[in-house]
């Protein structure tokens, strides 16, 4: 049987199914007379009568039973294939689980969390912000940003941004401390350290325009493994912090943050990826393309200002 029949099985085994021409054009949203059009030229292809008609029943003829019985497992390949389309039709739906690292996600995913439940009403977000990081599959997580070199693996990745450092204090810090003008001059200072169960954020690097290059080991004053406490406690002139720069844009301008050893940069910077799983429902695919165009539109570094 050519394959430029199927859709008139497909009508076929509906009316058998139901007993009736309406009922099938019903389903399928087609005039009734286009149901038992469609009928005839399976019947003119076949040769041979399907159906046996009367004033209120349909019966099937013995080439009807053995074509409905001989055509049932591509029936049912048929009904899926209908259902797969209505579904790709639907706006999409479920759950999708985001990570990031806490101050990622406040400065980058939470302002655009209203934009994108407008966009995606049936669409089931959860954020799990972290500054661990977390293993995608083990932990079911669909979306994640990630920062630093990756891996080799089967996840996708689309790089969004560049991650760079820089180091800050607050004023009344400063006025109480004074402000150091090199590196070596930490020694005498409150420092403030990301510390996380496996690493430690002791060592910072400085480069100076002249392409000098030095490394201090630092004392943490005090360590914590929570990047928004971090930026808090450096707020509330507890010590100097090294962070970057474009996740305290709001504190910078607000002034409750202002830059210090500004001679010397951090002679190095970290990719900041989007990654996902190769496999990705309809809801994933929908936050993740969502995603990629709001950064690409609005530019990733220019999202805290």
């Amino acid at each position: 049987m050519s394959y430029l029949n199927l859709p008139l099985l497909h009508v076929f085994h509906l009316v058998a199914e139901h007993g009736s021409f309406q009922a099938a054009a019903n389903e399928l949203n087609l005039p009734r007379s286009s149901v038992s059009k469609k009928i005839r030229q399976l019947e003119e292809f076949v040769g041979q009568p399907l159906l046996k008609r009367s004033t209120r029943h349909l019966h099937l003829t013995d080439i009807g039973r053995n074509l409905l019985s001989g055509t049932g497992e591509l029936h049912a390949v048929l009904t899926n294939l209908h259902s797969l389309k209505e579904e790709a039709l639907d706006s999409p739906k479920g759950k999708v689980k985001i990570s990031a690292s806490v101050l990622m996600g406040q400065r980058f995913l939470v302002p655009l969390l209203a934009a994108l439940r407008q966009t995606y009403p049936e669409i089931e977000l959860e954020l799990s912000l972290d500054d661990r990081t977390v293993d995608l599959l083990e932990q079911k997580v669909d979306i994640a940003i990630r920062i630093g070199q990756l891996p080799d693996s089967s996840l996708i990745a689309r790089q969004i941004g560049t991650k760079r450092w820089g180091w800050f204090a607050s004023p009344d810090y400063l006025a109480m401390h004074g402000t150091p003008l090199s590196p070596a001059e930490l020694e005498q200072h409150e420092c403030l350290v990301f510390a996380g169960s496996t690493y430690r954020f002791n060592f910072w690097p400085f480069q100076h325009p002249t392409g000098h290059t030095e490394t201090i080991e630092v004392k943490p004053a005090i360590q914590t493994d929570n990047s928004r406490v971090l930026v808090d406690m450096a707020c509330a002139g507890l010590g100097i912090v090294m962070v970057d720069p474009m996740f305290i844009a709001t504190e910078c301008r607000e002034g409750k943050l202002v830059p210090v050893l500004t001679e010397w940069q951090h002679p190095d910077s970290s990719p900041i990826h989007l990654l996902c799983l190769g496999q990705r429902s309809k809801a994933a695919q929908a936050v993740w393309q969502f995603l990629l165009a709001q950064w690409q539109q609005q530019g990733f570094t220019n999202l805290a200002d």
